[in-house]
């Protein structure tokens, strides 16, 4: 997985790995979720994908917007 940036040093995120039609994010209590194109959609991910790779707003994204709506929690 590649580390999240966090610029700000205030997200909940660790890490991230961004495959072809997913997004998994690792979040610092060590739980890892996928979101796809089934759940919660292509745009979400496309989001996603692109504030992953800025180091910034992912965690307020996945708070605001996709929120309980992962595809699966990975562990």
């Amino acid at each position: 997985m590649t580390p999240y940036r966090d610029w700000d040093h205030d997200s909940g995120i660790r890490a991230y790995e961004i495959g072809e039609a997913c997004i998994d994010v690792e979040f610092k209590d060590g739980h890892v979720y996928r979101y796809s194109y089934l759940r919660p959609g292509r745009a979400e991910v496309e989001h996603m994908a692109g504030l992953a790779r800025s180091g910034e707003g992912l965690n307020g994204y996945i708070n605001r917007v996709v929120r309980k709506r992962y595809e699966r929690k990975l562990r």
